[in-house]
């Protein structure tokens, strides 16, 4: 025979349970004896004697116990310990703990201030329920040691790809990945393992920032970096903190908000580990201040980026990932020429584009980025132009036209842009290869952001 359904004794020592009864919160209560009883509303009902619906309006809020009797009657139903019924009069920062329903002592055990055998093994039980309930209430870690190491290598894939596969269907893989870091933080785990998961899901937010900005979206792309911080501070990770600055100053310095990316790179030297971290955060200075014109903080900014060269790499980065969350030689070449471009040194702008070309094309197909490449073209393109060779700039410039439109980012659109108006130049009107390729510039299309939503 089945035993009738009643609230356990240890439930009336949850610290919550007792606050709804001291504020008279009776619904509340209700609600919070079933989920920790496992009573269904209707056996709930039957034991505090009113009907299902009554009490699912009194745990909605819209009906409540005002009587004396129908509280009497609903207290003596659900079998709430005197202790715990607000004729007492405390308040609920009393209830701080959970409350001991210590059973009474013999005169004579008052007397010599023990407790009887049968006392002592009451209160051992009433103990033992509370360890339980503390147990209970910590729980299990939703996530194991082999989910986060295989989310961690699902972003380092995806990391990894993006430098030099098309966009789609790595975003959809991005989104799916960041979800179920998410859903495991909505979760309960380890201090520890807490921690990994923001790492994770700032790191795949910082991806996603990178992804909005090649799409063109800086608006999208900013969002992902104010939570990619976020999680960096819940993961206490400086390397994350330092991406994610200088993340948000390239994001800025390709923007109107040109200026605000010298404040970002600022930002993020506070954070960055010796190693790449420091050597990216100097090369985005670089190019970030050549492009507002500071020749001067320009050239300084690629004196310590040779400094952070020459310093030993230490712990704390996000090298791990790979890709796109690297800072190898070939991209720095690629910056370095970036920034001599936009100074005008366009022999120098050459001589490092051509660089990092070289070690773009001779090293492995995984660590290829096909963006950095087209764009060093676009310096070599430029620097060929300032001198007059345009033979020389339409190699260059083939080569980017004829790129799959799924490779193509939106950074290249703007070069683009700007060698267009090279091209248009007085001094350059009576070549007709000038003209033809000033009207494929003007005919090239970074590929459509809406494509890969």
């Amino acid at each position: 025979m089945q035993d009738s359904p009643r609230v356990p004794s240890w439930v009336w020592l949850d610290v919550p349970v007792q606050i709804a009864l001291e504020e008279r919160d009776y619904g509340r209560a209700c609600k919070l004896i079933r989920k920790h009883s496992g009573l269904r509303q209707v056996d709930m009902a039957g034991l505090a004697g009113t009907s299902q619906g009554f009490l699912s309006m009194l745990e909605s809020g819209n009906r409540r116990l005002t009587s004396i009797e129908r509280v009497t009657r609903f207290l003596d139903g659900l079998g709430v310990p005197a202790e715990l019924r607000t004729a007492t009069g405390r308040q609920p920062s009393q209830l701080a703990t959970p409350t001991l329903l210590t059973p009474p002592t013999t005169a004579a055990g008052t007397a010599e201030g023990s407790l009887n055998l049968t006392d002592l093994r009451a209160l051992a039980t009433q103990a033992a329920a509370q360890s339980v309930q503390f147990v209970e209430r910590v729980g299990p870690s939703n996530i194991t040691g082999d989910d986060i190491e295989d989310l961690a290598d699902e972003l380092a894939r995806i990391a990894t790809d993006y430098v030099h596969a098309p966009l789609q269907p790595l975003f959809s893989d991005l989104l799916a990945a960041r979800n179920r870091v998410f859903s495991f933080l909505d979760g309960r785990q380890d201090p520890g393992q807490t921690r990994d998961l923001f790492l994770l899901a700032g790191t795949s937010c910082l991806l996603l920032a990178h992804a909005s900005q090649n799409l063109g979206d800086e608006r999208s792309a900013m969002a992902q970096i104010r939570t990619a911080w976020t999680c960096a501070q819940k993961a206490d990770h400086s390397g994350l903190r330092a991406w994610a600055k200088g993340t948000a100053a390239l994001i800025a310095e390709w923007s109107p908000r040109k200026q605000a990316a010298l404040n970002y790179t600022q930002q993020a030297l506070g954070y960055a580990p010796a190693g790449e971290s420091r050597i990216r955060i100097a090369a985005i200075e670089a190019r970030a201040a050549a492009r507002i014109g500071d020749r001067e903080r320009a050239l300084a900014a690629l004196t310590n980026l040779q400094r952070a060269r020459d310093q030993q790499s230490g712990p704390g980065g996000l090298g791990q990932f790979g890709g796109l969350l690297t800072f190898p030689l070939a991209k720095q070449e690629y910056y370095i020429g970036g920034t001599y471009a936009l100074l005008g040194e366009h022999a120098q702008a050459e001589e490092h584009a051509t660089a990092a070309i070289a070690l773009y094309e001779g090293g492995a197909k995984e660590d290829r980025s096909y963006g950095d490449e087209a764009l060093a073209r676009l310096d070599i393109t430029t620097a060929r132009l300032a001198v007059g060779e345009v033979e020389g700039a339409g190699e260059q410039l083939q080569q980017i036209l004829q790129m799959p439109p799924n490779l193509r980012i939106q950074q290249i659109d703007s070069a683009m842009k700007g060698v267009g108006d090279l091209l248009k130049q007085p001094r350059l009107a009576g070549s007709r290869m000038a003209r033809e390729l000033a009207d494929a510039t003007r005919d090239y299309q970074a590929t459509d952001p809406t494509t890969k939503a």
